[in-house]
């Protein structure tokens, strides 16, 4: 087993650099692509769950909004047992 100890950090850190891309333009959000494992990224959007980096750039893609204002309630962030870390934001968009 080897849990990273900077989990925490870590997790804050993504979700960070992740909304300072997400907030900006729509063409900038292409590189949310990085974020994304191909096959085993998870997203859930209003009850519509998709899985790997293609399909959750194509539900990104897909949000017509211009401008948003984003309400982060929760900001979980575990250790796994392969070192990495499991990070899940719960929220609002408006």
């Amino acid at each position: 087993m080897n849990l990273n100890p900077q989990y925490l950090q870590i997790g804050e850190t993504f979700v960070k650099q992740y909304y300072a891309i997400f907030d900006g333009d729509q063409t900038g959000r292409a590189k949310l692509a990085n974020f994304y494992h191909a096959e085993m990224s998870l997203m859930s959007f209003e009850g519509v769950q998709v899985q790997g980096a293609v399909q959750i750039m194509d539900k990104i893609k897909a949000l017509t909004f211009q401008k948003i204002t984003r309400v982060i309630t929760t900001v979980d962030c575990q250790p796994t047992f392969d070192g990495g870390v499991l990070i899940n934001v719960l929220g609002q968009l408006k």
